[in-house]
Formats: structure tokens, C-alpha cells, sequence
């Protein structure tokens, strides 16, 4: 048995993720004592209580959703469960990263914190929707012809691709798909064309804020958004985190590449089961458990007992 542990991104969140590790491990009131310290904000409360318009600034939500991932990740380690390799989502990269021991929870947290604000002051006008039941091909042929800059932002999983861009082109995008043969066009609530060439901006800024990191070597093979592959030092590691806000999130290719590397087991380690369900439609024949509170870390317990 191999064992993956995949992070997942924004749109994850919800009020109340974390409370139920808080209130039954020490060391994750620790970690959320941490994050409030470096912080300078009530980021437990936040989780815990909300509002949840407060939880979804981007801003807010990227260092919330990095702190519940973590603590869910050191409840398994805790339990001795190791991953071979990992992966996240968007913003979940950075929580593989401190899975995988190439930088620091203090670090990571700090740095997508000011990615978040980065984001969200940077982003331009424009927004996302997702694409359900078109081909890869006719998606990008969708997005070039219509008028002005609108991109593939995430690959999700079969038949789910996410496109971006100003909001005339993504409209225009998006009657282009139907056309095409989309089974649905579904406007997504955000606030920019995350994942698009608009974000290069926001990119930019934060490689100043890398600069200042030391990245250390990871401990298993790390899977970027960007390419689908392996990332191998850390600055090209730095590299692909820049890329990655103004790039598509390739995430189908990145659990298929966690799959040639003989992974059979995938946790999604956080808030939701967003990436179990997508994973589903990537590999089949996989097993995928989720972590995000204790009964999730019993269940867990007892199917790698029933796998090994």
C-alpha cells in the first residue's frame, strides 16, 4: 500500500472546520494559538464562529484553511500515517509543502496570508465559472474564440474544467461551450479570474515574498499544479508557486501522476471531501478517505487496517 495525502484549496471552507481537532488535541490549540500570534488576528474565532463572509475574504479564508489542513495532517502523523508523496490544490500546495517538510507551518501560513491579500487587491475585474461534460480541446477552442482574455484555470477531473477571465470573454466563453455541446455552464462566486494570465500581477509580488523563505528538501516526492509532475528543488519549487496564481490548476493530471508513482490510498487531508469526489472520477479504483475532525481520523485508522 502507498499512501497519498492531498490538500485541498479555497472553496473548501466552512464555519466550524478545526473546533472538533481544537477541543480533543492539545497541540492543535497550540497550532491555532500560533496562527492568532502570527497573525495578529482572531483566526480561531473565525473558524469556529464565524461570519462567514468574514471566513470567505481570501485573505481570511487561505491562512484558515492552511491551519485546519495542518492540524488535520499532525493528527495523522501523530498516529505514525506518513504520506509516499502529495499534492494540493491551489492553495493546498502550500499545506503539502509543510506535509512534505519544505517549509515551515510559521512560514507557509505568513506567506498565504499576504498571497491571500495579494489576491484579492491584485485581481482585476473578471470571474470563473466551471464547464461540466465538454472535452479538454473544445474548452480552449471556446476560450479562443471568444473575444478577449479568457483561460483554463483549473482541470479538475473528467468532464469538470474551470475557465477565468474578464467577464465579458468568460460569458461569451461559456455560450461558446453550451454551443459546443456543455452539459452546464455554472458561474462560480468569486472575486477575479484566479488561475488566469490577469493574476500575473499578484504573481509577481509574491516572488518577493519567496525570496524571504528558506525552503528546506522535501521528504517525499511533492506533485505541482502547474505541470502535473514532480517539483525537485526549492527554487523550483519558488518557481511553480509564483506560476501557480496565474496558471492552470492541473489537477487531473496531478492525481494520475500520484497514481503512476503507485499510490492505491489518498487522504484529503482538511476541510470537505471537494478533492475524494474528483478523485473518484480520476482513479477509480483507488481508495479515498477524508480527514477534517476525529471521527474522520478513526475511520481512517480502521480502513488502513482493513488495507494493510
Amino acid at each position: 500500500m502507498k499512501l497519498a495525502m492531498i490538500f485541498p484549496g479555497q472553496g473548501s471552507q466552512y464555519v466550524g472546520m478545526g473546533k472538533n481537532l481544537y477541543e480533543n488535541f492539545g497541540y492543535v490549540r497550540e497550532l491555532f494559538d500560533q496562527s492568532n500570534d502570527i497573525l495578529g488576528f482572531d483566526l480561531k474565532k473565525l473558524c469556529f464562529e464565524g461570519p462567514e463572509e468574514d471566513l470567505k475574504l481570501t485573505s481570511h479564508t487561505q491562512p484558515a484553511i492552511l491551519t485546519v489542513s495542518t492540524a488535520c495532517w499532525m493528527v495523522l502523523k501523530e498516529q505514525g500515517i506518513a504520506p509516499a508523496a502529495v499534492a494540493g490544490h491551489s492553495l493546498g500546495e502550500y499545506s503539502a509543502l509543510v506535509a512534505a517538510g519544505a517549509v515551515s507551518f510559521a512560514d507557509a501560513l505568513r506567506l498565504v496570508h499576504k498571497r491571500g491579500t495579494l489576491m484579492q487587491e491584485s485581481a482585476p475585474p473578471g470571474s470563473m465559472a466551471a464547464i461540466l461534460g465538454l472535452a479538454p480541446e473544445l474548452v480552449r477552442q471556446a476560450c479562443a474564440e471568444a473575444s478577449g482574455t479568457v483561460e483554463v484555470a483549473n482541470y479538475n477531473c473528467p468532464g469538470q474544467i474551470v475557465i477565468a477571465g474578464e467577464t465579458s470573454a468568460l460569458e461569451k466563453a461559456m455560450e461558446l461551450c453550451r454551443s459546443l455541446g456543455a452539459k452546464r455552464t455554472l458561474p462560480l462566486a468569486v472575486s477575479g479570474p484566479f488561475h488566469s494570465s490577469l493574476m500575473a500581477g499578484a504573481g509577481e509580488k509574491l516572488a518577493a515574498e519567496l525570496g524571504n523563505i528558506n525552503f528546506s528538501q522535501l521528504s517525499c516526492p511533492l506533485i505541482a499544479n502547474v505541470t502535473g509532475d514532480t517539483a525537485g528543488s526549492a527554487q523550483e519549487i519558488k518557481e511553480l508557486l509564483v506560476r501557480q496564481i496565474s496558471s492552470s490548476v492541473r489537477w487531473e493530471e496531478s492525481v494520475q501522476r500520484l497514481a503512476s508513482l503507485g499510490i492505491t490510498v489518498y487522504i484529503e487531508v482538511g476541510p470537505g471531501k471537494v478533492l475524494c469526489g474528483l478523485g473518484k472520477k480520476i482513479i477509480k479504483d483507488a481508495k479515498y478517505l477524508n480527514i477534517e475532525d476525529k471521527a474522520g481520523l478513526e475511520n481512517i485508522l480502521a480502513n488502513l487496517k482493513e488495507v494493510i
